[in-house]
């Protein structure tokens, strides 16, 4: 699957990237009302581990996590790149057989759970991650928080918004 990669404008979007900072909902439910069309899911990395930067440790517990790269794209432009750790000693079977099946966005699959989002620090070992699977490191166009359900820490995200969200506008 062939998709063009940017980073997201520096100044002409800057009110859209203030936004989607500070956004406390589903992203993928943000990107589509702006595509105004369902977002595509590229899986480029899945591995379940227990090898995982301090910061997910510290944030999530437990001793196991999957660790999921993927990117939310549209019109051939890549709208978001992401790095996911989901505890799986906390997660429902159902919402890790949809992950495990790599095509549903974890913004759909989060509908079903009552959970809260969490603003974090970022990290530089959990960014290195993602930058080295997608290219074009963006801390200024990007955001970490951690995704906490009633039972507790459920998911830790590292997401960057790129140019795609704009151009397809």
């Amino acid at each position: 699957m062939s998709v063009e990669r940017h980073l997201f404008p520096s100044d002409t979007q800057a009110p859209l990237l203030r936004m989607l900072l500070a956004l406390d909902g589903s992203t993928t439910r943000v990107c589509e009302a702006l595509a105004q069309a369902p977002m595509q899911v590229q899986l480029i990395f899945q591995q379940q581990t227990q090898d995982v930067p301090k910061a997910v440790r510290e944030q999530l517990g437990g001793e196991a996590w999957l660790t999921r790269v993927t990117s939310l794209h549209a019109n051939g432009q890549v709208w978001m790149d992401n790095l996911s750790f989901t505890r799986l000693d906390a997660v429902p079977a159902w919402f890790l057989q949809r992950l495990n099946e790599g095509s549903a966005p974890i913004g759909h699959l989060l509908a079903h759970l009552f959970v809260r989002r969490e603003p974090l620090e970022g990290s530089d070992p959990v960014e290195q991650m993602l930058w080295q699977h997608v290219g074009l490191p963006d801390t200024r166009a990007s955001r970490s928080y951690r995704i906490v359900t009633e039972q507790g820490p459920l998911m830790m995200i590292f997401e960057a918004f790129r140019a795609g969200m704009v151009v397809a506008r």
